[in-house]
């Protein structure tokens, strides 16, 4: 999205606008819990906890321990840049934008900041050993959610099947001069549709493409209800003139720019724009006001693509 698209995400009720080193919280997990059931816990998002404790899955083993981050919450004061406030809790200038969807280096006084301060160094002090086992088990689950992207070729290459004319029909006639008999019998057999029940296959591809098109994203909301901000998505759209357009920011690579798409809880939407943090099974949803945006907050959805 343009640079002075401004995003928001709903900061948790923890207050303060300076620094303090706090120390990550951990947790052992028991029989039957999730990650989602600690991001919920502790107001963090999932990749956020499989960041800082290694994991390249989301399976937990009871009496695993993981270490979770409290997000906090800093007002922006005159002065402040991005680099300050990250020397100050610990963190990344990029971390920074990220948490907060935001695409570039400018913030505004009274702007509200989600931060998980010293994040970084908790990553490095954890070790991954534990939750690398049933990575591939999940890897191979979670690869489904991008793979429909490629799977419409295959209708194609089955639709030009019924086109070949492998069968020797002007053969036929040589036969029919030295047995005159069983001529009538051979037209018979050509004349069978063998088109039809190939035809039939790409319909039932469509119906195993349809099923494939519900993905599982992660959602944060943005407005261009700003001062400064253009109002004019990477697609063209211009959501200051049109604030009941329904849009989403989309990671191209996993939804294609211009693709129509039904999202949980927000409709029928078109993919019209991108952003710096929206990437892989992320998406950025547009709300036509400030007060919406914050509302809205970090969700899980479903996004079923529609075209």
């Amino acid at each position: 999205m343009k640079k002075s698209i401004l995003s928001f995400v709903a900061a948790a009720a923890i207050t303060g606008t300076a620094g303090a080193n706090v120390q990550a919280e951990e947790v052992t997990v028991k029989k039957g819990d999730t990650l989602w059931d600690f991001s919920q816990t502790y107001n963090t998002p999932v990749d956020m906890i499989k960041e800082w404790n290694g994991l390249t899955s989301h399976i937990i083993h009871p009496d695993d321990v993981l270490n979770v981050y409290p997000e906090k919450k800093y007002i922006v004061s005159k002065g402040d840049t991005l680099w300050d406030i990250a020397r100050e809790h610990n963190v990344t200038v990029e971390a920074i934008k990220e948490w907060n969807n935001i695409n570039s280096d400018l913030i505004l006084p009274d702007n509200e900041l989600i931060l998980y301060p010293n994040a970084k160094a908790v990553n490095a002090a954890v070790a991954p050993a534990k939750s690398e086992k049933p990575a591939e088990t999940v890897s191979a689950s979670e690869q489904k959610s991008v793979q429909p992207a490629a799977k419409p070729s295959q209708p194609v290459e089955k639709t030009a099947q019924p086109v070949e004319k492998s069968q020797p029909v002007p053969e036929a006639k040589p036969a029919a001069e030295s047995k005159p008999a069983p001529e009538p019998a051979k037209p018979a057999a050509e004349s069978k549709p063998a088109a039809e029940p190939e035809a039939e296959k790409p319909a039932e591809t469509a119906n195993d493409e349809t099923a494939q098109k519900v993905l599982n994203m992660e959602a944060t909301a943005y407005t261009a209800d700003c001062e400064g901000c253009s109002g004019i998505t990477a697609t063209g759209i211009n959501l200051k003139e049109n604030p009941d357009q329904k849009v989403i920011s989309v990671d191209p690579n996993v939804i294609p720019l211009g693709t129509k798409v039904h999202v949980e809880g927000y409709g029928d939407a078109i993919a019209g724009d991108t952003g710096g943090a929206i990437t892989g099974n992320k998406i950025d949803i547009f709300m036509p006001s400030q007060e919406d945006a914050i509302n809205f907050g970090r969700k899980p959805v479903k996004v079923t693509i529609l075209d």
